[in-house]
């Protein structure tokens, strides 16, 4: 069964990877709707078959050029976008993960136009959402004072 993204029949699993190298965080600019020309976090849908973390290593892939190690759930939230008829257009759940870059250069590709890198204080600029911003925050926070080598990613 081919699932769609827009009007689909049941949630789709979202999921996302947040990138902290060097005290900055990789953004990209999507390129598809939902949310298309705005910055985000990397990533996308899981796969029938697919581990959450290898989707997650998958997208960053695909959308970054990077490699990554996926670490601890950041989040679970929902995303649930209406029409003017208050239609579940999209309906995402999506979970967040932290991750160490371990290989790459940052490129857009796949679904992104852009890639940034950003400082906590520099985030405004980048006008995220919300629920964005929340889990920029967090991964921050759970960065703070680590040594990403002491073990502490999956």
């Amino acid at each position: 069964m081919t699932r769609e993204r827009k009007y689909p029949d049941r949630p789709i699993v979202g999921i996302g990877g947040v990138a902290i190298s060097n005290g900055k965080v990789l953004l990209i600019r999507r390129r598809s709707a939902p949310l298309a020309g705005e910055w985000s976090l990397p990533g996308g849908m899981l796969e029938v078959g697919e581990t959450l973390r290898d989707a997650v290593k998958r997208e960053l892939a695909e959308e970054t050029g990077l490699e990554v190690r996926v670490g601890e759930l950041i989040e679970v939230f929902e995303r649930i976008f209406l029409d003017a008829d208050a239609r579940a257009e999209y309906h995402y759940v999506i979970l967040d993960y932290l991750c160490e870059v371990t290989g790459g250069t940052a490129q857009a590709g796949s679904d992104a136009s852009e890639v940034a890198w950003a400082t906590e204080e520099d985030l405004n600029r980048f006008r995220l959402t919300e629920a964005a911003m929340r889990v920029i925050t967090r991964a921050f926070e759970m960065t703070h004072g680590r040594d990403p080598s002491a073990g502490r990613y999956d």
